[in-house]
């Protein structure tokens, strides 16, 4: 077959290679357009229920009051997500932003807080007083307002331990949370159906304890979203899967109205909430990246199946494997070499639209306690639905591959990262 990726520096071998990945793909691929199909049908009928207006998305400033096209793109979550309310705001920053707002609403003094899907994120550690590098600062951690924290590992398998759960249960609990997504750790994304299961089991133990999930990198990866699973609350980034690319700030949270409640008071004041909130001329972007979020994530996730049927192919231990059942659009490679996940970043920041003439240099990152490489030439700064590649510069010196606007763009990154690899040998 002509190889039409010559021109972009991609060779015959490699070439030939990703063909047969495809190939094998096929039947992965066809499952995985019906249900996108699907998950997109859903969005129209929940801006639809919403009576979304054209005069509505021009948006507002100041304070933000009667924004109708705010008012409809939370109603079309909360429809989405099968919950009573949502808070879709431009306001937030990054997903750490919303997680940390989260916690300072739903928690108080002398509360404790149960982590019972291993370590958190890097940057939301300070938030939970985990960080030695901002301890006793005084930043206003949830331990310096007398909140503390529990956390139950996963068991080696990737589940829950059930018996540490239970185990860790105080009348101090107050509040239960959930990471999907895997993070710079070794262990695999959580599904939906696996935190439904863990949902229960807690319910069944403490039916008023609020469940709050991290769903950072999983929305519309699978054919129902963790809410319809009983979370309480769910909560992620607009510069995600939700935003499509086209967002350009903001974040989300979905889930029972008394929780909503209590969050927009956090994020604004209280008695003030979730009245206020300009979207700024931000409207139309927010709404369109909604309704492209079922396209774009079915993007990002057939890049990384290529991704992991191609680097596997050529001897790379990969997580999850190309056929995997898949929670989120993170793909991680094990690469055991720090100038091996270098050149595997550079590769991928080569090949994308924006900056592609920058070389990605390990450098020191807020929340991190070490050197991160990262690549993303995005449109959006720090968009991980768009082509990134970023990781830690400690062992065991994993690339975590996510997004992809653009299935042909993550095609042709990691042809050109795998080339690389093979050249280093």
């Amino acid at each position: 077959m002509d190889n039409y990726y010559a021109p972009y520096g991609v060779s015959d071998e490699i070439f030939q290679l990703s063909e047969k990945v495809l190939q094998d793909l096929a039947p992965s691929f066809a499952r995985l357009d019906r249900a996108t199909e699907k998950r997109q049908l859903r969005v129209i009928q929940a801006l639809q229920e919403a009576n979304l207006r054209e005069s509505a998305l021009q948006g507002s400033t100041g304070y933000g009051s009667y924004d109708a096209g705010r008012q409809a793109l939370e109603e079309a979550y909360a429809s989405y997500f099968r919950t009573e309310a949502a808070l879709v705001r431009m306001q937030f920053s990054s997903g750490t932003h919303v997680l940390a707002t989260c916690l300072r609403g739903l928690l108080r003094p002398g509360q404790e807080v149960l982590i019972v899907s291993s370590e958190v994120y890097d940057t939301l550690q300070a938030t939970l007083d985990l960080s030695d590098q901002y301890k006793d600062q005084n930043l206003g951690s949830l331990g310096d307002f007398g909140i503390s924290h529990k956390i139950v590992d996963l068991l080696p398998d990737g589940g829950f331990d059930y018996a540490g759960i239970e185990a860790a249960l105080t009348p101090k609990t107050s509040l239960i949370y959930v990471q999907k997504s895997l993070g710079y750790s070794q262990r695999p994304c959580l599904l939906n159906r696996q935190i439904g299961e863990i949902v229960k089991f807690i319910k069944d133990l403490r039916p008023d304890l609020p469940i709050m999930v991290d769903n950072c990198y999983g929305e519309m990866v699978e054919d129902e979203e963790v809410t319809a699973y009983g979370a309480d609350v769910c909560a992620g980034s607009l510069i995600k899967n939700l935003g499509a690319g086209l967002a350009e700030s903001g974040g989300y949270v979905c889930g029972r109205q008394d929780l909503i409640d209590r969050i927009a008071a956090a994020m604004t004041a209280p008695g003030i909430g979730a009245e206020v909130g300009p979207s700024l001329g931000q409207n139309t972007k927010l709404i369109k990246g909604f309704y492209m979020a079922p396209h774009v994530v079915r993007e990002a996730l057939k890049s990384a199946m290529h991704a992991a049927g191609l680097l596997a192919a050529l001897g790379f231990a990969v997580f999850p494997d190309a056929q995997a059942e898949r929670g989120d659009i993170v793909q991680r490679i094990a690469l055991g070499d720090p100038q091996a996940l270098i050149n595997f970043c550079e590769q991928i920041q080569f090949a994308s639209p924006v900056d592609a003439s920058f070389a990605p240099v390990p450098s020191p990152m807020a929340g991190y306690d070490c050197d991160i490489i990262m690549a993303s030439g995005s449109f959006v700064q720090g968009s991980s639905i768009e082509l990134s590649c970023d990781g830690p510069l400690r062992p065991p010196y994993n690339a975590y591959l996510q997004g992809s606007l653009s299935f042909t763009n993550g095609r042709l990154a990691v042809m050109k990262a795998a080339q690389t690899l093979i050249a280093r040998e």
